[in-house]
């Protein structure tokens, strides 16, 4: 290795280094300064809490294991969601890339879905499926699979027409096509889809949560703020915060074992 590699390797290094520590810095910052304003007074600690009240209430609910029951709940709720919503975009996107007429058909119904807030239709689904965690799966669900759909479906359509002639030209068949060439082509497009679901899933969790759950972080938020327990309210949100943060990095590594699998 030359001199010349060795000081790039060394600068990206310390660049690394520096970003690691700044953002360190800023979390660090912010939790001090939180704590400084709350018991200095410069904000109430009764509706803003504080980096030590909430590491209070995080203790007590360790210790009584309510901590584990919620967070539990909503990480089953955001799996199954995340993987039901995916599988469904994923299987209709090969069926409508498999029909191109039945594509044009539903291009506008999907079109109004993805534009549609599915929010609005939370209170729908609650008397349709009841005051149940089906309910909010299925929330879960809405709001991943069409974009799941359309981004797939363009991913599908975008794939070099040379590389599909040369399968036909050799007496290939769609199924060897889409086996061969286009699942293939699209594999980080799917794993950019998976990125995205994942938290629009936690999304349609917590959203589900707040509406029927009597469990999970969104039912905690609801249900703390009713009671005045602020301290469990920014305890749920800082753990929906790491725990987006780490369902996000499952996927990412998921994505590095694929891609290492393929090359």
């Amino acid at each position: 290795m030359t001199d010349a590699q060795k000081s790039y390797i060394n600068q990206i290094k310390k660049q690394e280094k520096i970003i690691s520590i700044s953002r360190v810095l800023i979390l660090i910052s912010f939790l001090g300064l939180w704590e400084v304003a709350a018991r200095l007074k410069w904000v109430d600690a009764f509706i803003f809490s504080s980096p030590s009240r909430v590491a209070i209430a995080l203790w007590e609910m360790i210790i009584n294991g309510s901590i584990f029951y919620h967070t539990g709940i909503t990480v089953y709720e955001t799996f199954l969601g995340f993987i039901l919503g995916t599988s469904l975009g994923i299987i209709i996107a090969i069926i409508l890339w498999w029909n191109h007429t039945l594509a044009r058909i539903l291009e506008p119904y999907l079109v109004i879905l993805n534009s549609l807030p599915k929010t609005a239709l939370a209170p729908i689904l609650i008397v349709w499926f009841g005051n149940n965690m089906k309910s909010i799966i299925i929330t879960s669900i809405l709001i991943s699979v069409v974009i799941t759909i359309m981004t797939t479906l363009t991913g599908f359509l975008e794939v070099d027409e040379d590389k599909i002639k040369l399968i036909y030209s050799f007496g290939g068949k769609k199924s060897t096509v889409l086996k061969k060439v286009i699942l293939p082509a699209n594999i980080p497009t799917i794993m950019n889809v998976l990125k995205v679901n994942i938290g629009l899933c936690l999304v349609g969790v917590i959203i589900g949560e707040f509406l029927v759950a009597q469990a999970g972080l969104g039912y905690l938020i609801v249900y703390g703020s009713q009671i005045f327990k602020l301290d469990w309210v920014m305890l749920s949100i800082i753990l929906l915060g790491i725990l987006a943060a780490f369902l996000y990095k499952i996927i990412v590594y998921i994505e590095a074992k694929i891609t290492e699998h393929f090359q």
